[in-house]
């Protein structure tokens, strides 16, 4: 009965790759996009599929299930997060990798998109088997990895240690390449502000957005949904601007404070204990009554899909700034598009990390490395400029900021297809 209801909920969930090509479709009509390009943009260009025999600490083998969907080459290498999660599963990742296709192209970076992920609970796995576990998904795709092909990065689970142990596995066979992925540690050829550049991605955009609504950063209350890394330094950041955070959550439910959570605090108690568990500085409530909170600003960066049509009426945010990638599905837009609410999408909101991992790319492959000022000061024209040919394009089309965004890199991913010529 377990197994029958756990397949009924997973079958029940919203479709992220359906969510994809619904968007996709909308902003498609609106400029009469020619089919040859829908037709090319709506279908993956690869999609693979590993099994990873590992031997477990106890003796055992198991055999994991992996994921790598390159989505699009158009604009240049693929380019886009591995994340290790128990629900990880190929339309989510076909979904992720076409975001990565449309972020990359919305702030013009010279990259396609892809994604990866293995099905795990990286929690309940040492060291040595996740090492074991990313060097056997390294070398199932050895041949798709590449610097001027396709480039990973951390996600969801993974971090600098993973992303050192593909780039080492990688370079056994085809010598020192540190440009194979992004997000490496420091010692190996990362980049200065790569931890917090996708929270510092949502903080700017968000401050954009709230100039946009006529408001003083100051006046504005937030709630923030998810304190992995991107919700944490999102969090960080706007209480830094000034920003009163009076809710942030993880998966042990939701801590609210009315005059505002020391930030700070909250970081070094998930420091400490690995979750926000027993957090003292704020009242526990749950995550659903977070994300309903009557806030200026709300902030979902933890997972796809924590607002659709079921609890769309529930929101009461002015603004939504998506840190996470999907957070709401494609059939809740129409509720919150009714009730007026601005919404930074995804594939602009976060697009710091991808942006900064861009940087990390070129230093890497010119020898040349910059200050974590330097890379700030390369990334914020980049992020504005996009938010302000999005918000252009809202204005234009008078269509919402997401269909916005997926109209600006249509088009510029019909272009280079079209440059291309026929094939």
């Amino acid at each position: 009965m377990a197994n029958i209801n756990a397949a009924a909920a997973h079958q029940a969930k919203p479709s992220p790759y359906d969510s994809f090509l619904a968007r996709f479709n909308v902003a498609a009509d609106i400029i009469n996009l020619d089919q040859r390009f829908r037709d090319i943009l709506s279908s993956p260009e690869r999609v693979m599929i590993v099994n990873l025999p590992v031997k477990l600490d106890d003796g055992t083998t198991r055999v994991f299930e992996g994921y790598r969907v390159v989505h699009s080459t158009v604009m240049g290498p693929s380019k886009g997060g591995i994340r290790y999660a128990s629900f990880v599963d190929l339309d989510e990742v076909k979904a992720l990798a076409g975001w990565m296709t449309f972020k990359c192209a919305l702030v013009g970076l010279p990259y396609g998109g892809a994604k990866g992920g293995i099905t795990l609970n990286p929690k309940i796995r040492s060291t040595d088997e996740l090492e074991r576990i990313t060097r056997a998904y390294t070398r199932a795709l050895k041949d798709v990895f590449g610097e001027d092909s396709d480039i990973p990065a951390p996600d969801m689970g993974t971090g600098g240690r993973e992303m050192a142990w593909i780039f080492h596995e990688y370079s056994r066979t085809y010598g020192y390449t540190p440009g194979v992925v992004t997000g490496k540690p420091l010692h190996l050829g990362g980049s200065k502000g790569r931890i917090p550049a996708t929270g510092w991605g949502v903080m700017l955009t968000s401050l954009l957005a709230v100039e946009k609504l006529g408001k003083k950063v100051e006046e504005c209350t937030c709630a923030v949904q998810g304190f992995g890394n991107v919700g944490s330094w999102a969090a960080k950041l706007l209480s830094d601007e000034g920003m009163k955070i009076v809710a942030i959550s993880d998966h042990t439910g939701g801590y609210y404070n009315h005059d505002g959570i020391d930030v700070r605090d909250a970081v070094k108690h998930l420091k400490a204990h690995g979750t926000l568990e027993s957090y003292h500085g704020a009242t526990p409530f749950s995550n659903e009554e977070l994300l309903a909170m009557d806030v200026d600003v709300l902030v979902p960066a933890a997972i796809e899909n924590v607002i659709t049509k079921d609890n769309a009426n529930d929101i009461k945010a002015r603004l939504i700034v998506e840190g996470a990638n999907g957070p709401v599905s494609s059939d809740a837009d129409a509720i919150l598009d009714e009730k007026g609410m601005l919404i930074v999408p995804d594939i602009l909101a976060n697009s710091g990390g991808v942006t900064v991992s861009y940087f990390e790319w070129v230093q890497n492959r010119r020898g040349h490395y910059y200050s974590e000022e330097e890379i700030r000061d390369k990334t914020a024209p980049i992020l504005s400029e996009a938010f302000e040919k999005v918000y252009n394009t809202h204005k234009e089309y008078n269509c919402s900021m997401r269909i916005a965004a997926y109209i600006v890199a249509i088009e510029r991913l019909a272009t280079g297809i079209d440059l291309e010529g026929n094939y």
